[in-house]
């Protein structure tokens, strides 16, 4: 998922990307007692890895 408000997510499938912890619930799938806007409630983001 890409969120306007999470720079670091990508699109699933991008090229050196891979599945993290959703920074904004901690993994929770929870913010303010709602499905958390950032990972959609899943507590796991697209995010780019390594370097370059």
């Amino acid at each position: 998922m890409t969120d306007k408000d999470n720079p670091d997510t990508v699109p699933p499938g991008t090229t050196g990307a891979g599945e993290n912890i959703c920074r904004k619930c901690g993994g929770s799938g929870q913010s303010d007692g709602k499905d958390c806007p950032d990972c959609g409630g899943t507590g796991k983001v697209t995010t780019g890895i390594g370097g370059g």
